[in-house]
């Protein structure tokens, strides 16, 4: 990714490895609250640069979630970032109903962060 950018997670290993390198917003919270946040800054005519729902797990299932958003406001809101965080936070907001959280242990808890982070690294490297 070559231009400004900002991530916004609430994964404490993105927050470690991309502080000062970054313009990078920590989130305490859940997926949806990560996702809401990223939806505020959209209305604020950022972008999305990553889908949120970037993976092939299932977003009840993965506690941590890392989104880039351009750090560039555009003059208007881009509906296709719009129309993507709204549909990320119902799906979201579905599984939770549906299915819950399911209750991860420490290590499988560190995996999902070393997961999230892996693929913001992709994709910033790209």
């Amino acid at each position: 990714m070559i231009e400004p950018l900002i991530i916004i997670t609430n994964n404490p290993m993105c927050k470690e490895k991309y502080t000062g390198k970054y313009e990078l917003i920590y989130v305490e919270g859940t997926v949806a609250v990560v996702y809401k946040k990223v939806r505020d800054y959209i209305h604020s005519n950022h972008r999305l640069l990553t889908h949120p729902l970037i993976s092939s797990i299932k977003p009840n299932e993965i506690p941590f979630r890392t989104v880039i958003i351009s750090k560039k406001r555009d003059n208007t809101i881009d509906i296709e970032s719009i129309n993507m965080i709204e549909n990320s936070i119902s799906t979201t907001e579905k599984f939770l109903k549906d299915f819950g959280i399911p209750n991860w242990s420490e290590k499988i808890l560190e995996d999902f962060q070393l997961i999230d982070y892996d693929i913001i690294f992709n994709a910033i490297k790209n």
